[in-house]
């Protein structure tokens, strides 16, 4: 925020968080791997470890990235969502390093030890990744094979799909790379938010990567079948919600037009505000976030100065505004955040007249007090 950067603290609900986080996904590795192995059993054929590894890991990749773009309409189709949000950066960090092992592999460099004379340590659970797989077995260094060994950009059937799965690796990087506050405070919110709506490039980079690989190395129907799934409800949920908001949105805008006047428009009953939640109403095409404490109601901007989260779905607390995504705060009569931070967000004068509430068509932006 604006208070100087000062690292952030491991709390306790962040450390549960990310343990149930890594619970499943190491989880999801483990009942992959020997579902594979059994599979294969089944039809007398013996699975490489390092092909069942790629995959796993890959397919983890995708399908936690995946949870992650539909964790949005998520939270605006139904607040019990909003717990989700909380660390969803660190589901980005995790499903970059899990796309890392599937395209590097799992195991110590070999350099290191090298240059001492020793010999490169096994670890548990080491493989090759797809690249060093899949690429070391000429002259050509892999990465250089990569983008040399097949030139058919021609072709759908023989694309070089691994391009397609390098380019989302880089901005699953550099969002992973970026992903900490210190970022978003010394890139601004606006670049910052730029920066990162990349995710869907990568989510598109993706989905080409798994429906073209199958068509040239593994053909099993399953993968075929993941991303078309995945691709379903992201899509689908983003419509849904996206529709459902443009409905209530329009809905609102109509009432409030239909009451504006000198200056104010007329926006509901005082006794249909609910004490200190929020609730979005429409003003000019603007959301507008009111909140009741007692016969007192605020009106600010709904869109949070930190990550554009909805106001409206946080409460009232102590006299501030809380963000439902990462818990910051704005003065309810101000907008402006409290001591030591300096972060605001607009507010509207509001009236209480006859019992209903009438919100200003323009808002003002206070000074920091």
């Amino acid at each position: 925020m604006g208070h100087p950067y000062q690292a952030v603290q491991w709390t306790r609900k962040k450390l549960i968080y990310d343990g149930i986080l890594l619970a499943l996904v190491m989880g999801y590795l483990v009942v992959f791997t020997q579902i594979t192995y059994a599979l294969n059993r089944a039809v007398g054929s013996v699975a490489e470890w390092e092909g069942v590894e790629i995959r796993a890991y890959g397919s983890a990749a995708f399908i936690l990235l995946s949870i992650i773009l539909c964790i949005g309409p998520l939270s605006r189709l139904n607040k019990r969502f909003h717990v989700l949000l909380f660390n969803r950066r660190h589901m980005g960090v995790l499903a970059f390093l899990l796309a890392l092992f599937h395209v590097h592999g799992f195991r110590l460099p070999a350099q290191p030890f090298q240059a001492l004379g020793l010999s490169v340590p096994r670890i548990p659970f080491q493989f090759f990744g797809a690249l060093p797989w899949y690429n070391d077995f000429g002259d050509l260094d892999p990465l250089v094979s990569l983008f040399v060994g097949n030139r058919h950009f021609d072709s759908l059937t023989f694309f070089p799909f691994e391009l397609l799965g390098l380019g989302a690796l880089l901005v699953m990087f550099v969002m992973a790379a970026t992903s900490h506050d210190f970022w978003l405070v010394n890139l601004t919110p606006p670049i910052w938010k730029a920066i990162h709506m990349a995710v869907y490039v990568a989510y598109a980079l993706l989905v080409g990567h798994i429906l073209l690989g199958p068509l040239q190395t593994n053909r099993d129907p399953w993968l075929t079948a993941l991303a078309l799934v995945s691709f379903v409800c992201v899509i689908g949920l983003h419509l849904i919600s996206g529709w459902r908001e443009r409905k209530a949105d329009r809905s609102l805008m109509s009432q409030a037009d239909a009451r504006a006047g000198e200056g104010f428009v007329d926006v509901m009953a005082l006794a249909d505000l609910e004490e200190g939640c929020g609730t979005p109403v429409v003003i000019r095409g603007e959301r507008v976030a009111l909140f009741r404490q007692g016969d007192a109601v605020y009106a600010l901007s709904n869109v949070c100065a930190h990550q554009n989260g909805p106001l409206a779905d946080g409460r009232l607390s102590h006299g501030c505004v809380v963000c439902p995504w990462h818990g910051w705060e704005y003065r309810a009569d101000t907008g402006v955040s409290p001591p030591p931070f300096e972060e605001r967000v607009p507010v509207f004068p509001v009236r209480i007249q006859e019992g209903r509430v009438y919100v200003a068509l323009q808002p003002v932006l206070n000074a920091v007090s």
